[in-house]
């Protein structure tokens, strides 16, 4: 395909942003949405160095007139949908279950799992138009693992995985295809946050066989190979990139 169009959520940092670049060295027109301008143009400005068109939107997947406004812009803009990234997504509150509440649950599933449905929602509206598309959305290896003090993130990225078999059953005869890739310990700010310490990351990555951390465009090389028609047959998978943790 000519120059496919890519939309990425949460395409401001970490793994979205390394999947941005992939695809801008790639030559496809990329659509990044965030909710910080200053960092969307500064990352339009990275991407169209490669030559790539791009656009920054500013949209909260949270809210669905913005996730809808954003598919149709970037429709709009370049004509179609080829491959959307669902990457948005936040830590929450990390600890145990007896200090969650509604609303720290509700900080976490609103993004990590609402943000999902509404953006494929309208995602799938545009690709069945056109009979063709491909839709990525990241999960974790805790979306089919427990881990100790992160109940209410761990159910999210659960759900993200049920959702995305579930979708892809309902739609496979259309010609989309929806997969999850779901990275292991990763060079990111969320890790970061989410073990706390030096001492908390360094010990989830020794549980790692390969015994370091994955790098964002490890991640990001995973995204673009699931999204290209080198996986025309790959729908309804659970892509593990995470050097080899949940092996046994």
């Amino acid at each position: 395909m000519n120059k496919p169009v890519i939309l990425i959520t949460g395409a401001l940092s970490g793994i979205g942003r390394a999947a941005a670049v992939a695809f801008a060295k790639k030559g496809a027109s990329v659509v990044v949405a965030g909710r910080r301008d200053d960092i969307g143009n500064e990352l339009v400005e990275e991407l169209r160095a490669f030559d790539a068109e791009a656009e920054f939107i500013n949209a909260d997947i949270r809210n669905e007139d913005d996730v809808r406004d954003l598919v149709d812009k970037t429709v709009a803009r370049f004509g179609r949908l080829d491959v959307a990234v669902n990457n948005a997504g936040t830590e929450g509150q990390v600890g145990p279950i007896r200090d969650q509440t509604a609303e720290t649950y509700a900080a976490t599933f609103d993004t990590n799992v609402l943000g999902v449905i509404l953006s494929m929602k309208h995602q799938v509206r545009v690709m069945q138009g056109q009979g063709t598309g491909s839709i990525i959305n990241i999960s974790s290896t805790y979306g089919h693992q427990g881990a100790a003090g992160a109940s209410v993130y761990v159910g999210s990225k659960h759900a993200v995985e049920g959702i995305t078999k579930s979708v892809a059953l309902e739609i496979a005869p259309s010609g989309i295809r929806v997969n999850c890739v779901a990275p292991g310990p990763t060079d990111t700010g969320m890790l970061t946050r989410f073990t706390g310490t030096p001492e908390n990351k360094a010990a989830l990555v020794a549980n790692v066989p390969m015994e370091r951390m994955g790098r964002s465009d490890e991640l990001a090389d995973a995204i673009v190979f699931i999204a290209s028609d080198e996986a025309s047959y790959i729908t309804g998978h659970i892509l593990n990139v995470d050097g080899g943790l949940t092996a046994s």
